[in-house]
């Protein structure tokens, strides 16, 4: 590394997001994007690494105690409160940090997933200012810096790091176990709910379908060879599936229900759990709600570009594949219709079609990401 580089390093204690360059990275993009994240967001800690065998450079990011409690004020993370308190699950609030469990704990208050969330999301809300430039790049007004550089390839990898010692604690508990019941609080709490819940609903599915397998096995074992009774046995077993699938899904809400609750997202809106999207580009307000500055884009601005542009960009895709689809059936129609052609080119118009779809794909794939990045 040279001299700039290692003036701005320092030894390397903890780690929540890792973030890796290509080993053709300079020094000017290192410098400028840690000065830009050193004074934007000066909660975090950034230690600068270079992997002499790989010749990688690397951003150790992590923060301090104190920066972590005002970000899970900031992103209104839900946490236990004591039970004198009231208990139950609520907002975090740095005013009133004394009522929930853990508190004076640092060690124990944020799982690892929810340290991680934090710095991700400062990292990922890191937003340029009006004529920002980093070589060829050109910023936006309150662009997102980092996710644009992670599009351009400046930067190779953003991603959380794994904690060793609750990981083989998990591989214990929950991959080697055999016949044991899924440690779903484990794994919520390094996971997060999204992941836990999915596991839940994996685990009481594959339970459920023990019933339907033992009755399935019976009849098809004492069932005779005979018309009759194969149909009589497929009527029952359909009508048993019907009966399975609602008790199924009764249960399963009032399962999910109990892990909604336990995990404090039962009362939680819908747009609280998710992240917000980086990419979202708009004018600084003051949330009339809740008081705090966000980016705001009119709706009257997004409902003149679904009109304008969305609704004919769809028509127009719809339109061309309906033409093309209906070019393809009058081929084969064609090729059908001269006896003459060898065999192998009556399949023309259906390798024709495939290749189209193919090519319809993908393209759509990016209008459809374009449509939604303007809209």
């Amino acid at each position: 590394m040279s001299h700039k580089a290692w003036m701005k390093t320092v030894p390397t204690e903890n780690c929540d997001v890792l973030m890796t360059f290509p080993d053709t990275t300079d020094d000017h993009t290192l410098l400028w994007l840690l000065n830009h994240i050193r004074l934007g967001i000066p909660e975090l800690i950034v230690q600068v690494r270079h992997h002499k065998h790989t010749r990688v450079y690397a951003f150790f990011v992590t923060a301090t105690y104190e920066s972590l409690l005002r970000g899970a004020d900031e992103i209104g993370l839900r946490k236990p409160v004591k039970a004198e308190f009231g208990g139950g699950m609520r907002s975090f609030s740095c005013e009133e940090d004394y009522i929930y469990e853990n508190i004076e704990n640092e060690f124990f208050f944020f799982t690892s997933q929810e340290r991680q969330n934090i710095i991700r999301y400062w990292l990922e809300n890191l937003r340029a200012k009006q004529g920002e430039c980093l070589h060829n790049i050109h910023f936006l007004e309150g662009q997102p810096i980092i996710p644009e550089l992670a599009a351009r390839g400046v930067i190779q990898q953003l991603f959380p790091l794994h904690e060793q010692r609750i990981l083989k604690r998990l591989m214990k508990s929950w991959v080697q176990a055999v016949c044991e019941a899924q440690p779903l609080d484990d794994i919520c709490d390094y996971f997060g709910v999204k992941i836990a819940m999915y596991f839940a609903w994996l685990g009481f599915y594959t339970s459920a379908m023990v019933y339907p397998a033992v009755l399935g096995s019976i009849l098809y074992t004492f069932t005779d060879s005979d018309q009759t009774s194969q149909d009589i046995s497929c009527v029952v077993f359909a009508l048993f599936n019907v009966l399975w699938a609602t008790l199924f899904l009764e249960e399963w809400k009032r399962r999910g229900a109990e892990f909604a609750y336990k995990w404090g997202t039962l009362d939680a809106p819908a747009e609280s759990i998710e992240e917000p999207r980086p990419q979202f580009r708009g004018m600084r307000r003051i949330s009339p709600v809740t008081s705090a500055e966000e980016f705001y884009y009119p709706p009257w601005k997004r409902l003149l570009f679904q009109c304008l542009v969305s609704l004919p960009v769809c028509l127009a895709c719809l339109s061309l594949v309906f033409l093309l689809m209906l070019g393809c059936f009058q081929l084969q129609e064609l090729v059908l219709s001269v006896p003459e052609l060898p065999r192998l080119l009556r399949f023309l118009p259906k390798i024709i079609l495939a290749v189209i779809v193919t090519a319809c794909d993908e393209l759509y794939k990016r209008v459809a990401l374009w449509l939604n990045d303007m809209g």
